[in-house]
């Protein structure tokens, strides 16, 4: 299956701004003693940018829904190249935060209209296939991305880290004004009475709602993964970073997979195969936690297949969604990148919550929790997209 190019461009895009937003953790430590703060007061540019990115993407979704993808995805780019390259030259935390929240309003407004722009272009019977594609941008900014930027920032000084993400989006800029295909006539968009309409539409907005507790278990169990493995497998630090190569591998095989078994089964039946693969290894994890101590091949096999199916899910949800809201697609891309955003803070605050009180044992049922509620929301909200997408235009 051969893909035209702008499709490896928005890979490319997708890849530098995830990327930009993960990178900030592994250059910390320099960021915090050159600008005199602690690391734990450096880590809420992360809170900055996720809560700024989580507020922003619906309400550029609705603000430039008329304008077109070319010139909405350049002004954006040049708002997160131009933040990147201050970045370099601040002396000031403050400052630096606030360039946060400017390069991340840039990602919440390209991100969710990238994606709708992907499975609004793609051939009806490869949409799957073609979100999963840009979708690769993800896993690889947390294979590649970061611990690329991690390195620079380490070697050359976290100034650096910002002018390669500068660099980088200079580049996508180039690949976007190249080769993204021009607007062919004026896209209607609806009223926004209608809009809202049709994202209430329970097919919809409960399976939003899934998706935010999906995101919510997944996020908890990957965050404390480490006192998990230490607790049930005795693990030491080789042990725990071949897990989280392992689960990162897997995501990018199972975001490819889950793409292929969305144009073959469709997303209903994707999702259920997913979801359903996420509370029976977690149930498996919880298991091995009580048998403790547990093998650890078979704890890492487990480990490795649960990352990969957290990942098959994504193209069967964007591609749901694209079916089921029509016209006003990107802006339920949109709250559904929102959505994720909020279940990893959740995952994160919810974690630790579990891990404090009790105890590492408790977060794969926890996380199974989560999975089986998110099961129960898609299996009440069917997705009938011919009930959902008729719309008055003005």
């Amino acid at each position: 299956m051969r893909m035209p190019t702008w499709v490896f461009t928005l890979l490319v895009a997708i890849f530098v701004l995830y990327t930009d937003d993960y990178v900030i953790a592994g250059i910390l430590p320099e960021l915090a003693v050159e600008l005199h703060v602690t690391e734990g007061h450096a880590g809420q540019l992360v809170t900055v940018f996720s809560l700024t990115f989580a507020l922003a993407a619906p309400i550029a979704a609705v603000v430039f829904a008329n304008m077109s993808r070319r010139k909405l995805f350049t002004i954006a780019l040049l708002a997160f190249i131009a933040s990147n390259i201050t970045a370099t030259t601040t002396n000031s935390f403050v400052a630096l935060t606030a360039l946060r929240a400017i390069a991340a309003l840039a990602a919440a407004t390209i991100t969710p209209a990238l994606f709708a722009f992907t499975t609004q272009h793609a051939p009806a019977h490869q949409v799957g296939r073609y979100t999963a594609m840009v979708s690769l941008g993800v896993t690889g900014s947390i294979a590649a991305g970061v611990p690329l930027g991690t390195w620079i920032g380490g070697v050359l000084g976290w100034r650096a880290t910002f002018a390669t993400m500068a660099f980088a989006g200079t580049v996508t800029l180039l690949l976007v004004r190249t080769t993204l295909p021009r607007p062919e006539g004026n896209q209607k968009v609806p009223q926004l009475v209608e809009q809202l309409r049709v994202l209430r539409k329970a097919p919809i907005s409960l399976g939003l709602l899934a998706n935010c507790l999906l995101m919510t278990g997944s996020m908890m169990m990957l965050t404390y993964l480490s006192p998990y493995l230490v607790s049930t497998a005795e693990v030491g630090v080789e042990e725990r970073a071949i897990a989280f190569s392992l689960s990162g591998i897997a995501g990018i095989v199972g975001i490819w997979l889950g793409g292929i078994a969305t144009d073959r089964l469709g997303s209903d039946s994707t999702l259920l195969i997913g979801v359903g693969t996420i509370m029976g290894t977690m149930l498996v994890l919880w298991v091995f936690w009580i048998t403790r101590p547990s093998p650890l091949p078979a704890v890492l096999g487990v480990v490795t297949l649960w990352g990969g199916m957290a990942f098959w899910n994504s193209p069967a949800i964007q591609t749901r969604l694209h079916q089921l809201a029509g016209p006003v697609s990107g802006h339920a891309l949109a709250i559904n990148t929102s959505g994720t955003y909020l279940g990893v803070s959740m995952g994160a605050a919810a974690g630790g919550a579990v891990l404090t009180h009790g105890g590492p044992g408790l977060l794969p049922l926890t996380a199974a929790g989560f999975a089986t509620a998110a099961l129960i929301l898609l299996l009440v909200a069917p997705s009938r997209t011919r009930e959902v997408t008729t719309i008055d235009y003005p």
